[in-house]
C-alpha cells in the first residue's frame, strides 16, 4: 500500500516540532503503514529538527528526507489532510489553545520527557533520543494494534489515554 492508501490521518504535536513529534510521525509511519499516515506539528516551530532525532532515525533505518519543523497551522489550511487523530507528545502543547480542526478527531497526550532538553554529550543526548524513542514506539504500536474500525471515538479515546497511564505506571515501578 502507499500512503495515499491510509485509512486514518494522525498528527502529533509539540511544541517545537523539532524532536517528539518527529520521532512520532517516523515510527507511526514504519509501524501503522497502510493504516495510517503521521504528520507533525508544533505551536511554536524551532525552525530546524534537532540533530539527535535526525542521528536516531537514521541509525535505525528511517528516510529521513522530507522532515522540517512546521506550524501547525499548515493542517487548519485549505487542501491539508483531514485528521482522525491528534496527539500531544509534550506537556507546553497538552496545555495550549489549539486551533479547531476540520472533522471531529480524537484527541489524546501522551506527555514524553524532552530529549532535546538534555544537555551533556553526544552520548548523553543520543540515550535521551533513544528513550523518547522507545517510548514512542511502545505507545504507538499499542496504538496501531487497536481495531479502530470495531471501536467508537469514546472507546478508542479511552484506550488511548490507557496505553500513555500504563507506559507512566510502567516508568514509575
Amino acid at each position: 500500500m502507499t500512503d495515499t492508501d491510509a485509512r486514518y490521518d494522525i498528527l502529533f504535536l509539540c511544541t517545537g516540532n523539532s524532536a517528539r513529534s518527529i520521532l512520532a510521525e517516523a515510527i507511526m509511519n514504519r509501524v501503522g503503514e497502510g493504516k495510517f499516515r503521521a504528520h507533525s506539528a508544533g505551536s511554536h516551530p524551532k525552525g530546524a529538527v534537532h540533530p539527535g532525532a535526525l542521528r536516531l532515525l537514521q541509525k535505525l533505518g528511517h528516510p529521513t528526507d522530507g522532515f522540517r519543523s512546521k506550524s501547525w497551522d499548515e493542517f487548519g489550511a485549505d487542501g491539508a489532510p483531514e485528521l482522525d487523530f491528534i496527539v500531544t507528545v509534550c506537556d507546553d502543547a497538552a496545555g495550549e489553545v489549539c486551533p479547531i480542526w476540520p472533522g471531529k478527531p480524537i484527541r489524546a497526550h501522551w506527555g514524553i520527557p524532552d530529549p532535546a532538553a538534555v544537555q551533556g554529550s553526544d552520548e548523553e543526548v543520543d540515550r535521551a533520543f533513544a528513550e523518547a524513542y522507545r517510548q514512542l514506539q511502545n505507545h504507538i504500536q499499542l496504538f496501531a494494534s487497536l481495531p479502530i474500525d470495531k471501536l467508537d471515538g469514546i472507546s478508542i479515546k479511552r484506550r488511548m489515554d490507557e496505553i500513555h497511564e500504563a507506559e507512566t505506571a510502567a516508568q514509575s515501578a
